[in-house]
């Protein structure tokens, strides 16, 4: 006998689970485990191949040794020319350098430790690696910053270990944009960023009304992970009223990475530049004092973020199923939410392919090379076997982007801000006055509908929409006129609350 206490019904309920059930249950579960173990280490085999594999195809077709996070970060550093300085906590940081600017980046500690493997334990007693130990020194003058670190044992340091004598102000490091490697996708879509109009820039789709002194409101829409703007505007700017077309200028971006939008292969798509490109390619480029936001998965993560630095600006805030997992102390958040998200099972199907591009990154490069570089022959495919009646703007967002950019938003976003979002939650709440809406699906088997009622615990003002049997995805293709219409109340509740 299960008892239950409903989320929504304060009443007990009591449910009844015979022994049968729950013996095959227990089985189900035992298999799952068990098959997992086997195909997992046959994977944990096949990325350890395959590392070789890239090292040699990279030397052929680039003549350069590319590093991965298969090295250890000394090696990285000194092929990549940048210092990597490891840190307590959930954070290395990555020191970028010109003659004139300086830069630390945060990056997760997921993309070099995803848990230990026995083939990761056999590499290491092949190379005699058995710990890192890095001492950086900065110095301009006076030093500016000295750490002493082990990176595999990460022992604590002492505070007269470190000394900061003086502020660094977090400043932009100039990239120059590169082209597509070997690997990636070169075609006109995939690269038209390349172009000297765009190179700098995300790629915004904005859908206003013909006279544009009449929008009364600006909304911003996020995408999630492996999707674009297309998300949005394939699907909702079609279907919201002739009175909402008139009166709010509706803006769609592909994040850094996405879509049109540029694709470096030299950045780490970090929280940082995610947010710098939104800043200026949106907020700076359509001079926006206030509006409002809707953002998926991925998206709710920079939108959040977006708020507590803008929080004079927003209107109102609507997530829809926020990756928000509750960590407990002493537990390192990175490693926290990668195992939640993608905890290594064969079953559900959704469950397995997280695990695989979240653990394995040149599994995960395979198959960006036989998808993403194919989008046009899978888009093809896929008119041609449903007779044309199927449009295929799911898969512009889901193929068109690189492994590079993909990796380490994977990496650096949705598990390396594991540690923030609790601290953004609480900002929401304290300091942020707008209206807050969450929407999940009941189904929605990449993040569970908990993490929406997580958030609700942290904002109490948050509302939480439950969309029975609608997953990850449904819970906005399928319903796109339903949820139009959602979102118009809740722009014009927000409006004339905040008159």
């Amino acid at each position: 006998v299960y008892i239950t206490l409903s989320r929504t019904n304060p009443q007990i309920q009591i449910k009844t689970i015979s022994s049968s059930s729950h013996h095959i249950m227990a089985i189900a579960r035992w298999l799952n485990q068990t098959v997992g173990l086997f195909v997992f280490f046959l994977l944990d085999i096949l990325d350890f191949l395959l590392c070789f594999t890239y090292k040699t195809l990279d030397f052929f077709f680039e003549s350069e040794w590319k590093p991965c996070y298969c090295s250890s970060p000394l090696e990285a550093q000194a092929k990549t020319r940048k210092i990597i300085v490891s840190e307590r906590g959930e954070y290395s940081k990555v020191v970028s350098m010109t003659r004139t600017k300086i830069h630390f980046d945060e990056i997760s500690d997921t993309l070099y430790s995803r848990g230990p493997s026995l083939l990761m334990r056999l590499s290491k007693l092949v190379s005699s690696v058995k710990c890192f130990n890095y001492k950086g020194v900065i110095m301009r003058g006076s030093v500016v910053e000295s750490c002493d670190h082990n990176y595999e044992s990460k022992k604590k340091v002492s505070s007269g270990n470190k000394k900061r004598l003086m502020t660094l102000n977090s400043t932009v490091v100039e990239k120059s944009p590169t082209t597509p490697r070997w690997s990636d996708c070169n075609c006109s879509f995939c690269t038209s960023w390349l172009s000297p109009s765009n190179k700098d820039s995300l790629f915004v789709k904005v859908q206003q009304p013909k006279d544009n002194k009449k929008a009364r409101d600006n909304v911003l829409f996020i995408h999630g992970f492996l999707s674009s703007s297309s998300f949005w505007t394939e699907t909702l700017f079609p279907n919201f009223s002739d009175s909402a077309k008139s009166n709010y200028r509706l803006i769609a971006v592909d994040l850094l990475g996405y879509g049109r939008s540029p694709k470096p292969n030299d950045s780490l798509y970090t929280l940082r530049e995610h947010l710098e490109m939104i800043e200026k390619s949106v907020i700076a480029q359509y001079k926006l004092k206030k509006f409002h936001i809707v953002a998926h998965s991925l998206g709710c993560v920079l939108a959040l973020a977006l708020t507590v630095k803008h929080p004079g600006a927003i209107k109102s805030l609507t997530l829809l199923a926020p990756p928000f997992y509750k960590v407990p102390k002493g537990v390192n958040p990175g490693q926290y939410v990668m195992r939640k998200v993608a905890p290594k099972n064969i079953w559900p199907p959704m469950q397995f392919g997280a695990s695989l591009i979240s653990w394995y990154e040149h599994l995960g490069r395979t198959v960006c090379l036989v998808l993403c570089k194919g989008h046009r022959l899978v888009d093809s495919l896929t008119r041609l076997f449903t007779l044309n009646r199927m449009r295929t703007y799911l898969i512009e967002g889901f193929l068109c982007h690189t492994h590079t950019g993909s990796w380490h938003t994977l990496h650096n976003i949705i598990f390396g801000s594991g540690g923030k979002l609790e601290s953004y939650l609480d900002h929401v709440r304290d300091h942020v006055d707008c209206d807050v809406a969450i929407f999940h699906g009941g189904k929605d088997e990449v993040i569970p509908v908990e993490c929406s009622y997580s958030v609700k615990t942290k904002v109490p003002r948050a509302t939480v929409h439950v969309i029975p049997d609608k997953d990850h995805i449904t819970i906005v293709v399928g319903r796109q006129k339903d949820f139009a219409r959602e979102l118009e109340l809740i722009w014009q509740r927000s409006t004339t609350t905040h008159k």
